[in-house]
């Protein structure tokens, strides 16, 4: 009855035309619902302190408590009637979040627990959803407020109950009773079924998580107990009767987590195995053993592409081809295949025409699989486990990394007895090692010690449980974020950013007073890595940060089991249906990979998955246009749709009804334009559409989506590449936004249009298509408030594409607007006419220039004080480049001039000494097809005593010159140099022969450790 009786007010309400009235009845159900929010208040107080909590009822309750704020708050009310039913709701999730420590322990040997416990993510998922429906109806209807102000308060207020209590309204305020009156009885059920497993009501305990941070993070890639199988792996690789075999196949055996793939790598990556093989090869097979991933794998290993290639004996004859007369080692990681046919084809076509000598090392879990590979008897190395002193070394290495010689006293005796439990496998080493690198307290080390999941009787339980304890040592939100993972396949190498932006869709990241959501993103990747969670990292070279890795097959397994009919993935291979078949309709969380190009179609089975949060497609299916439509109605819980790479020719309008959707991946697809329908998801985080070649506007209202933080539009090897971008200018919570054109004519996009995004942060391109009118057109756009930005890309059009545009005023009105933060700076198609830059470039620490077509003489850029790096390339009328690229003589003044400072003097007994570039470390010249002359080089010596009476390039280490076929000798001050360490000369015939071995230019280079001539 309260249902129908508050939507039968709604609907008087609608057709009343009283003002008076209907304030007083608004007034009314605002203020009765005040007595809530402080219960809701005080119970987010309380759950602060409840760490152990099940994540998602967090979540939920979290909820709650902000759409009821938001509602009295903006005066925006929707749903009428609940208080009751949100009650219930609550006190239910409080009794079971009481229990939730023991119910979590006891899921590991009671079956029934964890299925009590799935029951529970299940409805707190559907709630989630529920809750986030009524959470978007309330940002709608206010966001239509804002966009049509009123002057008179009695008139607002009179157009917000209206608004609100439209017709076409009442259904879904219904809908949204109904379902949360729905949930509330399946939590009824739950509750009653919790009382019949009597668990332990948890005292409200508060968890320290130390997140100190290290002056070095620890990859644990020292090795421990395995130098006596690294010797006897590279005996039978570099033995002379490996020489007699055409192709021999070494395998190493083990149960996971024992240390194969790293005793394979540290075989792969010895100096002498180097020297040794003509190639060396790395795949990761996995499962399934597919032979025509492998073969392309190891095409691209031989730096032959194979993207082009579908048929197998193409790609097998072209494998002949590359290793013919060559000594390979090719190594195959994580094999599972026992299907000796599967290989026999392969095989064959590494036999033939490889010399003597060739080996095959594979890494497997199963004795059959060496077996089935053609291993011999005695090629099979079956790996022991560690003695107790090795895992102990291992174990330790970790656990008391940055602790004193006090605190290791403290806990070694505690240590040496977790390690025992390790029984010799290095991932449970490394696992527990990295847990209580964090820990210094006794009670800690003996909670490790004492932990019931010791008692885990599963197969490979030795490594399940160190997982286990590390797994609940994280705070919830963090094992949320670990466990989304199980949704990659294994093997798969994911970047940090991009997992990072798949986090925050599904609302495990929270944007706190003080810290945004990608920055808690860093912090947990980095907190889960530092955990030995994930591993094979690629890093930066610049600050050393990790932005891509993998997780360990055993890891992948432990995340997996977390989420069971929760998360996968699937291998779309012919039998696509029958696997999906296999996984439960409550599935939350897909990954499905196309391994055929353009054969397989997306599996029919997918549409009826109809609480899919993620759906991630790798590859590219068939008739993905046909399928897209139908997919988007059936899913409607979608928060994330990644569909790169995909064949999409046109997104259906009926996109904008997912209104939880969050993250959109269309990238590199067939797309003209998006539907406006887009602009109604007003929960959209990220929106990536880079490399859609064929792109040629984004929404008009895309400025509705007010939530977005990544806004990817970039196609990089486009020149005339150009997107309509009108409304960019309202996207205020923008953190990335990769690159913005242009257009200069008023009616599309202005420079102007950046002045609001603050939060810019990173890289930005500008690419100017269009005429700019004047200097303060320029200055609108307010760089200097977009303290993030790092990088900063100029892209000019051609002349033909802008006949008015004046290059050099639009450099010097950046010159007060300029970031405060920038370190390079990125100019290309310039055509301005100034020697020298503009001062506010002194500061920066990277300068790249490119095509700058009518260009002579580069500008003095040795007077840059801060410049480390420099890249010049596509300066095809440059012929000589003399004393005014050192900032030597310019204006006639020793190299002084009123514009930009000289870098540095020293002063001397006679003279002040000029340091031209005096911080660069590296210097790149490509594409200089008529640059002939050096000066300070043979061929280029008048004049020179400006040059030899300063200080040049006295911090050099790198130098590389491509594509400069006509350029005659290389300066004095760069052959004199006793810092440059690295010389590569690649296609540039002249100085290249110079410099090859024995060529007139060989003595004055020889000092230098590394050159290299490539292509002359």
């Amino acid at each position: 009855m309260a249902f129908s009786n508050a939507l039968y007010i709604h609907q008087v309400i609608d057709h009343m035309k009283h003002h008076q009235i209907i304030i007083s009845l608004f007034l009314f159900l605002l203020f009765s619902y005040y007595p809530f929010i402080s219960v809701l208040s005080s119970l987010n107080h309380s759950l602060v302190l409840k760490n152990m909590a099940d994540a998602l009822v967090s979540v939920v309750l979290e909820q709650l408590s902000s759409i009821i704020i938001q509602e009295v708050q903006q005066e925006v009310r929707l749903v009428v009637g609940v208080e009751n039913e949100v009650k219930k709701l609550t006190s239910n999730f409080q009794a079971i979040q009481a229990v939730f420590a023991d119910a979590e322990e006891r899921q590991l040997k009671d079956q029934l627990v964890k299925h009590w416990l799935d029951q529970l993510k299940d409805v707190s998922y559907d709630m989630d959803d529920v809750l986030d429906e009524w959470g978007t109806a309330i940002a709608k209807s206010q966001s239509k407020l804002n966009e049509h102000p009123r002057k008179n308060t009695r008139k607002v207020c009179s157009f917000m109950i209206f608004s609100c209590f439209r017709f076409r309204e009442v259904a879904l305020r219904r809908d949204i009773a109904l379902k949360i009156k729905e949930l509330n009885e399946r939590i009824d059920g739950i509750v009653i079924e919790k009382n019949r497993f009597h668990f332990k009501s948890s005292e409200v305990v508060i968890k320290q998580h130390d997140h100190r941070k290290t002056v070095s993070f620890i990859d644990a890639a020292e090795v421990k107990g395995r130098e006596t199988d690294k010797g006897r792996v590279k005996e039978m690789l570099l033995s002379e009767s490996s020489q007699g075999q055409a192709l021999r196949t070494i395998s190493l055996v083990g149960m996971g987590g024992i240390g194969k793939t790293t005793l394979a790598q540290l075989v792969y990556n010895d100096p002498e195995v180097e020297t040794h093989f003509d190639k060396r090869i790395w795949v990761c097979v996995s499962d399934p053993f597919d032979e025509t991933k492998i073969a392309k794998a190891i095409l691209e290993a031989l730096k032959s592409p194979a993207s082009g290639l579908i048929e197998s004996q193409t790609l097998l004859e072209n494998i002949q081809l590359l290793i013919r007369g060559k000594k390979f080692l090719l190594v195959l990681d994580d094999v599972w295949n026992e299907d000796s046919t599967k290989w026999e084809q392969l095989r064959n076509s590494l036999t033939c025409g490889c010399l003597h000598g060739s080996s095959i090392l594979v890494t497997t879990r199963n004795r059959n699989v060496a077996n089935c590979m053609g291993s011999s008897r005695t090629d099979i190395l079956e790996l022991e486990l560690l003695s107790t002193d090795e895992c102990w070394s291992l174990f330790s290495q970790l656990a008391f990394f940055d602790k004193n010689s006090r605190e290791r006293g403290n806990l070694e005796d505690i240590g040496r007895k977790i390690a025992a439990k390790c029984k010799g496998l290095p991932l449970a080493a490394k696992s527990l090692g990295s847990l209580l690198r964090f820990k210094s307290r006794k009670e800690e080390w003996e909670s490790v010690l004492n932990s019931h999941v010791w008692e885990i009787e599963e197969a490979e339980s030795k490594i399940l449980a160190p997982l286990w304890l590390s797994y609940n040592d994280l705070p919830s939100d963090m094992r949320r974020c670990f466990s989304y993972c199980a949704v990659f396949p294994k093997d798969f190498r994911f970047g940090r950013d991009a997992l990072i932006k798949l986090w925050m869709a599904q609302g495990f990241l929270r944007k706190t007073q003080n810290k945004e959501m990608e920055v808690m993103g860093r912090e947990c990747f980095e907190a889960l890595a530092a955990r030995s969670f994930f591993q094979d990292f690629e890093k930066d070279e610049g600050d050393g940060s990790i932005y891509e890795c993998k997780m360990h097959d055993m890891v992948h397994d432990f995340a997996q089991s977390l989420t069971k009919n929760e998360c996968f993935s699937v291998d779309i291979d012919g039998a696509a249906e029958s696997k999906i078949d296999s996984f439960s309709r409550d599935v939350r969380h897909s990954m499905v990979v196309f391994r055929n190009y353009k054969t397989d179609p997306l599996p029919a089975t997918i549409h009826s998955l109809k609480k899919l949060r993620s759906l991630i497609v790798d590859g590219y299916p068939s008739s993905m246009n046909a399928a897209l439509p139908k997919l988007i109605a059936n899913l409607s819980c979608l928060r994330t749709l990644k569909l790169s790479s995909c064949g999409i020719e046109e997104v259906p309008s009926n996109i904008g009804k997912l209104i939880h959707l969050r993250h959109v991946d269309l990238s590199s697809n067939e797309i003209r334009e998006l539907p406006e329908e887009m602009c109604e998801l007003y929960n959209m985080l990220t929106l990536d559409v880079s490399y859609c070649r064929k792109l040629e506007r984004l929404p008009d209202n895309i400025g509705r989506l007010v939530k977005l933080r990544h806004l990817s539009v970039a196609n990089y090897g486009a020149d005339s590449w150009f997107v309509k971008m009108r409304g960019v200018e309202k996207l205020s919570s923008l953190q990335e936004l990769d690159e913005f054109h242009v257009s200069g004519s008023g009616e599309v996009s202005n420079i102007g249009d950046l002045r609001n995004l603050n939060h810019l942060e990173g890289s930005l391109r500008i690419r100017w298509l269009g005429d700019v009118k004047d200097r303060d057109e320029v200055k609108k756009a307010e760089l200097k408030s977009k303290k993030h930005l790092t990088h900063l890309r100029l892209w000019f059009g051609s002349r033909t594409d802008r006949e008015k545009i004046n290059d050099d005023e639009v450099l010097e009105a950046l010159e007060p607007m300029t970031p405060p933060n920038l370190e390079s700076l990125e100019i290309r198609g310039y055509e301005g006419v100034i020697p020298v830059f503009p001062s506010w470039i002194n500061k920066l620490r990277v300068v790249i220039l490119r095509y700058w077509e009518k260009i002579e003489k580069l500008p003095a850029l040795g007077k840059l004080p801060s410049l480390e790096e420099l890249t010049v390339c596509g300066m095809e009328c440059v012929g000589r480049v003399g004393r005014e690229f050192l900032g030597l003589g310019v204006d006639g003044e020793d190299g002084e001039d009123s514009d930009i400072s000289i870098g540095e003097k020293t002063s001397s007994s006679s003279s002040n000494t000029v340091i031209a570039f005096p911080k660069l470390k590296s210097l790149f010249f490509w594409g200089m097809g008529e640059w002939e002359e050096w000066e300070g080089g043979e061929g280029g010596n008048e004049d020179k005593t400006n040059i030899f009476n300063s200080i040049i390039m006295p911090s050099l280490r790198s130098l590389e010159i491509w594509k400069c076929p006509k350029l005659k000798a290389l300066p004095d001050y760069v052959l004199q140099s006793t810092t440059l360490e690295h010389l590569e000369i690649n296609e540039s015939p002249i100085i290249g022969a110079q410099f090859k071995a024995g060529g007139e230019g060989w003595p004055n280079a020889s000092h230098t450790p590394n050159i290299r001539i490539i292509r002359l």
